[in-house]
């Protein structure tokens, strides 16, 4: 059986993974391209670990796709064998901003507090 990968969406509507790789396709096909294998991967339990995928702390894991810009999904499992992508990054940095793991971890947070089951 295979993981679901889901895109959060805000209360209003938005979904900011599906913006960042719409910008993605736009500014690096090639990296977007690669994305996209890699969240395809991620459907099958084999590729849930390094180097495709790794934790970050605080229950989420990234999905990383390396280039001149490194290319990272963040997101987190949920029960029925979810994944659940709640942000989206590009940087040259090795380490993921804090700041950009605090958004992960409040759209995580606000993901969990509307999808009580």
């Amino acid at each position: 059986m295979e993981f679901s990968v889901e895109f959060y969406e805000t209360s209003l509507g938005r979904c900011p993974v599906r913006e960042f790789l719409d910008e993605l396709k736009e500014s690096n096909p090639d990296d977007f391209a690669a994305v996209i294998a890699g969240l395809a991967k991620l459907r099958n339990r084999h590729y849930q670990r390094p180097p495709l995928s790794k934790p970050i702390g605080n229950l989420l894991f990234e999905l990383r796709h390396v280039g001149k810009l490194n290319s990272r999904v963040l997101y987190f499992f949920m029960k029925g064998r979810r994944i659940i992508a709640v942000h989206g990054i590009r940087s040259k940095a090795t380490k993921i901003p804090a700041r950009d793991r605090r958004v992960a971890l409040e759209r995580k947070r606000d993901w969990l507090a509307r999808n009580r089951s």
